[in-house]
């Protein structure tokens, strides 16, 4: 499983947030815990897969926002009290 980071540029309210986790989940139906910042400019997620960065980058920059970046590391899941 991996965390997947998504910089994007250009959402400015909560509406656009929910416009970049739909878009995600659509593209990446596998997605787990679609989360958007407009704060931070980024959308983070989990997946087991690898992902299609081109179908993602053409979707979000479709829907007027434009991905800048997407990183990804290890997700190791944390038990009780983060141990």
């Amino acid at each position: 499983m991996n965390k997947i980071t998504v910089k994007i540029d250009g959402m400015m309210c909560g509406m656009c947030e929910a416009h970049i986790c739909d878009t995600i989940r659509r593209v990446l139906p596998d997605a787990k815990k679609v989360k958007a910042s407009r704060k931070d400019g980024e959308a983070t997620f989990l997946s087991g897969d690898e992902i299609n960065t081109e179908a993602l980058k053409r979707a979000i920059d479709a829907t007027g926002y434009t991905l800048v970046s997407v990183s990804a590391e290890p997700y190791k899941k944390h038990g009780l009290f983060g141990k």
